[in-house]
């Protein structure tokens, strides 16, 4: 005889909530990185594409168990805020930090928070969703024009939505993501792993930082050719 089947109210995961585990890596983890708030929208806006905005933008392809892209677009003044909070909060003097968003030090520092972010949504990935996506190494570029994005996979029912992130200054940022519209549907109870710790994140990323101080970043340069052959142009 067949054991009985338990019929739980079945848990389905959608893109929305995909982009929520996003939106709540990329708060706490600049949170705990500045020491100071860094909230999002409770309000989410459905877009037809992606792009790369003055004055900073950043881009990040995932792939694995679904594909997609993570831009994030920064004003200079937030750019210059959680550069700065988070140069405080490493110990570094203020006399020594950049007072311009065209720095090369603001640029670095952002693209290292953003990898951050992206750690710890694909750490809330694997725990939540039993699945594994992998990422590229975040691209950063200080912008004076918008740069249109677009996937370099083939998805079905593409989606892109946007976040607004507001800084302890109320400095705007913007989250967005495309993806595969998909869904996850929970088919047995599972242990999920144990909670990431942000903590542990940010002091890696800081004595990994200290101990490289005096290796060389590549120039801006570098990055614009490198983000440009990536897309094609």
């Amino acid at each position: 005889m067949k054991p009985a089947i338990r019929k739980n109210k079945t848990k389905i995961i959608t893109t929305d909530d995909i982009l929520l585990i996003l939106c709540r890596s990329m708060s706490g983890v600049l949170s705990k990185a500045t020491q100071s708030s860094v909230n999002y929208s409770a309000m989410v806006q459905k877009i037809s594409k992606t792009s790369l905005k003055p004055d900073f933008g950043c881009f990040v392809l995932f792939d694995g168990g679904f594909s997609g892209l993570v831009v994030t677009n920064f004003t200079k003044d937030a750019a210059l805020e959680l550069y700065t909070k988070y140069m405080n909060n490493m110990g570094m003097p203020e006399e020594e930090l950049a007072i311009l968003h065209t720095s090369d030090e603001v640029g670095d520092v952002l693209g290292e928070l953003m990898n951050q972010i992206v750690g710890d949504f694909t750490g809330q990935i694997r725990k939540t969703l039993q699945t594994t996506i992998s990422q590229n190494q975040p691209k950063m570029l200080a912008l004076n024009k918008q740069v249109i994005l677009s996937v370099d996979t083939n998805l079905d029912r593409p989606q892109a939505r946007r976040v607004t992130f507001t800084t302890e200054k109320n400095n705007i940022f913007y989250l967005e993501l495309a993806m595969d519209k998909t869904e996850f549907i929970q088919l047995e109870e599972f242990e999920q792993e144990e909670e990431f710790d942000a903590d542990d994140l940010f002091e890696q990323h800081k004595s990994g930082n200290s101990q490289q101080s005096t290796s060389k970043e590549p120039s801006s340069q570098d990055v614009d050719d490198s983000l440009f052959d990536e897309l094609g142009i």
